[in-house]
């Protein structure tokens, strides 16, 4: 992925859409790689009035969504038998979102 494409697909189409459905509380956080970090996403992000969230690089303990994708990735491991095609695997990532609780998604 390069920064454009990053600004193009997902700042444009997703990230700006959703901050003017959450409102001026809205909080952006991506991660350090260098397509996140590149002087147009700066700019793109500025341009929208979108406040990116700090936090120290090369510390992957911090970011929280790094913990529900190994907690997801584990709960489909566990089940039996595999699934066998996407359609298959992507129902069974939304019944194991829907069954985490709250609580285990506090750090």
């Amino acid at each position: 992925m390069t920064g454009h494409i990053y600004r193009d697909v997902i700042l444009e189409q997703h990230v700006r859409l959703f901050r003017g459905a959450m409102g001026a509380e809205f909080l952006f956080m991506d991660g350090n790689a260098r397509p996140h970090r590149a002087n147009i996403v700066d700019e793109c992000l500025q341009s929208e009035d979108i406040t990116r969230m700090d936090w120290s690089a090369y510390s992957p303990d911090l970011n929280p969504i790094e913990h529900v994708w190994d907690m997801l990735g584990r709960r489909i491991a566990a089940r039996q038998p595999l699934s066998t095609c996407l359609p298959e695997l992507r129902r069974e990532l939304l019944d194991e979102w829907c069954n985490i609780l709250q609580d285990q998604l506090i750090i």
